[in-house]
């Protein structure tokens, strides 16, 4: 069923362990989801979880990349899109078919291709369903629906939709980061994993991160007497 585009400029986040400063495919990995490609999702919480994961598996900072997405792309006839709305055989097929394909050269020739994640949950099903312990059939039956959104761009014309967007928001909370980290490096005598699990697990981080509380707009210390509050009890 063809998407419905409400076109527009939206936010979409890329969650790693590193400030995306220009986007290069090269480092894109075969073998996901969607294909080699760069991802990026509607979701902010998606991105910050995914941002975590990833910092901890190579022992580095969480970093959320926020983007302009100009939709009006979507409707450029030289570019290919693929959309699935749902967890559906068509999504299911095409996503077997990319984790399948362990080259950099792409199984399909769309630009840009939208749709649900691969959860984990779900990606441990897709490993049976490859190993042929379930088939699909059982995949759909045990599917529960997890809220989640990607977006991969597969070709360096695709990117085109895509500008960093560097508002005061996401500058000042990653001021504020580093300045803490550092702060709190130097006052518990712990390495910097050890003080960014603290930190990125804390009630005054989710608050900070929380646009709506303009808690951006503290200084970093004063966001850090929060933090150390909150670590006494």
């Amino acid at each position: 069923m063809p998407k419905q585009w409400r076109i527009a400029v939206v936010k979409v986040y890329h969650g790693s362990d590193t400030q995306i400063e220009e986007i290069d495919l090269e480092k894109c990995k075969p073998g996901k989801d969607f294909g080699c490609g760069f991802y990026v999702t509607k979701l902010q919480e998606q991105a910050e979880t995914m941002a975590v994961r990833v910092s901890r598996w190579n022992r580095k900072k969480p970093v959320v990349t926020e983007f302009d997405f100009d939709e009006l792309v979507l409707i450029d006839n030289d570019l290919k899109i693929l959309f699935f709305d749902d967890y559906t055989e068509e999504w299911f097929d095409f996503v077997i078919l990319n984790r399948k394909n362990k080259k950099r050269q792409q199984v399909h020739d769309y630009d840009i291709v939208e749709g649900p994640v691969a959860n984990d949950k779900i990606s441990t099903q897709i490993d049976d369903y490859l190993e042929g312990t379930i088939t699909k059939e059982q995949f759909f039956s045990d599917l529960v629906y997890n809220p989640s959104h990607q977006i991969c761009f597969c070709t360096v014309q695709s990117l085109q939709a895509l500008s960093l967007a560097k508002g005061k928001f996401y500058s000042a909370v990653y001021h504020i980061d580093s300045a803490i980290l550092q702060a709190l490096m130097t006052d518990c005598g712990m390495n910097e994993l050890g003080v960014a699990d603290k930190y990125y697990t804390s009630q005054t981080y989710l608050q900070l991160v929380d646009e709506t509380t303009e808690f951006y707009r503290k200084s970093w210390q004063e966001i850090y007497e929060m933090l150390k509050q909150e670590l006494k009890h």
